[in-house]
């Protein structure tokens, strides 16, 4: 049965303060933490936004920890392959989940059968950076020039134009939702196994547009593709010209998603306390800052329990959208 919202905020709370409470017992039994290579499974394809946070912190965190830091890509499912198979390893730290926070925020409300308890299976370790997603379309496919334009266009052509997503139920496609509901127009979706194909298919013109989580920007900024506006409450910091997709005339609309780090659930607190303080350094550096800017990202050192805080936000806030559309899981 899916948890509802409340308990489901609840438990990821208290997950989180669970893993952030430093035990003297633990911090002396994990002393030597770590001994051994680090593994972050990342539950989307190589070159999306999860993959390329992965990479951009890998190795300094390498650095800090003196141990290899090895990324692997576990796609498939909306996150819940990889989530799977981190829930069930060795609650050690020794092996990551790097994901959206649509594992554990978004895929309860999914999927009816989960193959893992998001909240009791995984625990929050970081956030990495909070992921905007920008709608991009084919100039070649579709003949706007505004965000406007664009939202005329689909209503005068219901059903004509195609979108791509990195699969049923991700931020990309619950962002096309959330425009679809509030504009009243009708696009045909696409899923593919992440990011990077759907990108690829709409440079191609084999779709005509897609809320973007930042690949893209290198094929605006090259003419290939036409931004057209922002899917955030606020405007991009990277792009401070293009307007928000409230400003198009869509009220409320923010499709922002959380990209971060779990652990298995049982994972030491001293263990958690010292992933969260290396990563969060990572994060504050200015080539973190860089990487994040070249995908529209913006770096997000938080605590775990403020993590947790912000999936419980997301929860709620996308669980009602895809139960009014009527959303399920691949």
């Amino acid at each position: 049965m899916k948890p509802s919202i409340p308990t489901l905020g609840r438990r990821l709370a208290l997950a989180a303060l669970l893993a952030a409470g430093a035990l003297p017992g633990l911090a002396l039994a994990q002393g030597g933490y770590p001994a051994k290579p680090v593994r972050v499974i990342v539950s989307f394809p190589p070159g999306g936004a999860a993959d390329q946070i992965a990479r951009a912190i890998a190795q300094p965190l390498e650095a800090a920890l003196g141990q290899p830091v090895v990324v692997e890509n576990r796609s498939g499912a909306n996150g819940n392959i990889a989530g799977d198979y981190v829930a069930k390893q060795p609650a050690d730290g020794y092996t990551l989940l790097m994901s959206s926070g649509g594992t554990v925020s978004i895929n309860p409300h999914l999927y009816p059968r989960m193959p893992f308890d998001p909240v009791k299976d995984l625990v929050p370790v970081a956030a990495a950076a909070r992921v905007l997603v920008y709608l991009e379309v084919n100039p070649q496919k579709v003949p706007v020039a505004s965000a406007r334009e664009f939202l005329a266009y689909v209503k005068a052509n219901p059903g004509r134009l195609t979108y791509g997503s990195p699969g049923n139920g991700s931020s990309p496609h619950l962002a096309a939702e959330m425009m679809k509901a509030s504009a009243n127009v009708y696009a045909t979706h696409i899923p593919y196994r992440g990011a990077a194909p759907a990108m690829q298919d709409l440079l191609g013109g084999q779709i005509d547009f897609m809320f973007d989580p930042g690949i893209g920007l290198q094929h605006v900024k090259a003419g290939k593709l036409k931004l057209l506006a922002v899917g955030s409450p606020k405007r991009s910091p990277q792009f401070p010209d293009v307007p928000t997709m409230e400003e198009a005339g869509l009220q409320g609309f923010d499709a922002d998603t959380w990209f971060g780090f779990y652990a298995p659930g049982g994972t030491p607190p001293a263990v958690i306390t010292r992933l969260n303080a290396e990563i969060n350094k990572v994060l504050r550096t200015p080539a973190f800052a860089e990487r994040m800017n070249a995908i529209g990202g913006v770096p997000a050192p938080m605590a775990p329990q403020d993590f947790a805080a912000r999936a419980q936000a997301d929860s709620a806030r996308f669980g009602s959208l895809i139960r009014s559309r009527n959303i399920q899981g691949d």
